[in-house]
């Protein structure tokens, strides 16, 4: 293969002239024809202010999830109405399986909010005809 130096070989000329001292007041021509830009000055107390925003939104954020969240615990929790209607209308649930349930913390409860008199228990038991099966209960 024949050896190639770029010295040695012919140049082919561009085609294109450059007039001369074109380049020296380039740089004027090309400053001159673009549009002047007006900086813009942001004042810092700007940037606290939408500082203290963005702080200010953390706050509220952060102080209405622990609400929210109480609220919606709230709403979550069955009232003892709902239950004991739910527990009522369950024909596959005998007293036996309730019983079982109950520790001895519900049972303490239970006898101190029912207190009946001797007149009540009295009253029932002479109003009410089937005696036997209170008794075998």
């Amino acid at each position: 293969m024949k050896t190639f130096k770029l010295e040695n070989e012919p140049k082919i000329e561009t085609g294109f002239i450059v007039p001369e001292q074109y380049f020296d007041d380039f740089s004027k021509k090309v400053l001159s024809q673009l549009p002047e830009e007006k900086s813009t000055v942001i004042p810092l107390f700007q940037r606290r202010k939408n500082l203290l925003f963005a702080v200010a939104a953390v706050l509220v954020i952060g102080l209405l999830i622990p609400i929210y969240n109480q609220l919606s615990r709230n709403s979550e929790e069955l009232d003892t109405t709902t239950l004991e209607n739910h527990l009522a209308y369950q024909t596959d649930i005998n007293q036996y399986e309730l019983i079982s349930e109950l520790d001895e913390e519900d049972l303490t409860k239970m006898e101190s909010a029912i207190q009946l008199k001797d007149e009540t228990i009295e009253d029932i038991l002479t109003t009410n005809s089937d005696l036997e099966r209170l008794i075998t209960e």
